[in-house]
């Protein structure tokens, strides 16, 4: 049974906790067990200097989605512009794809990802 049916009510401990919170802790060999097997990870980070573009360059060479939040170099106007240079031409040379997520954030993704810019809008 996934994690999804048990948040959603369809298994055993969406039963048990009717009207109570779910303890995550009981999910974590469940996780382990899943992420051995992936082909992508999924990773937030947080920029402090302009060197570390490199080390976040090489997590999505190797084929893994970036979430980037770069809210301690938002007043830094060179640095920021450097960073996003270069994760442009990133991107560029491996197939990949950058968007900006909110005012602090963006997603950088790798070959064969990429991002669609429309927002979903749930129609009643």
């Amino acid at each position: 049974m996934g994690i999804m049916s048990r948040f959603f009510g369809d298994g055993p401990a969406a039963k048990d906790n009717a009207g109570g919170y779910i303890d995550l802790e009981e999910y974590v060999s469940e996780t382990n067990t899943a992420a051995t097997e992936a082909k992508m990870f999924v990773r937030v980070a947080e920029i402090h200097r302009y060197e570390e573009v490199r080390e976040f360059a090489n997590y999505v060479y190797k084929g893994n989605l970036l979430l980037l939040d770069f809210t301690p170099i938002q007043n830094d106007d060179v640095i920021l512009k450097r960073v996003t240079g270069d994760l442009k031409r990133l991107v560029a040379d491996i197939g990949g794809d950058i968007a900006g997520l909110g005012k602090t954030m963006m997603i950088v993704t790798p070959a064969g990802v990429k991002i669609d810019r429309n927002r979903l809008r749930v129609t009643h």
